[in-house]
């Protein structure tokens, strides 16, 4: 397979995207557990400075905590309103690396046809 930096990062990125995306899924699922506190998933400031070093981006490498929001009487700090705020980013953000991802494809196929 030819892989450069971008298309690592991109892979990077969307294998980041899609823990945030479970673990979004997962705090609405939980959302009237007792007890339960939401999941975080960050990954983009290890991404970044793996870029700005030039170090070839590790798929993975993202951080999963628990969120430290207040909690409501049963323990549950799961809030509807910013899980949904984050789903909704979450797939936009995936949508634009997938797109990325294609338009690097693309020229990968017109590159190979002309050759």
């Amino acid at each position: 397979m030819i892989a450069d930096a971008t298309m690592t990062a991109l892979h990077a990125a969307l294998t980041g995207l899609n823990q945030r995306a479970k673990a979004t899924a997962d705090n609405i699922a939980n959302v009237d557990t007792p007890g339960f506190l939401a999941s975080r998933v960050s990954f983009e400031s290890t991404l970044r400075s793996q870029l700005v070093d030039g170090q070839t981006p590790t798929v993975g490498q993202s951080a999963v905590t628990q969120s430290t929001d207040p909690t409501r009487l049963n323990g549950n700090n799961v809030n509807l309103d910013t899980e949904t705020t984050i789903a909704t980013e979450t797939g936009l953000r995936y949508q634009l690396a997938i797109n990325a991802l294609d338009g690097k494809y693309s020229l990968l196929r017109s590159a190979l046809r002309t050759s």
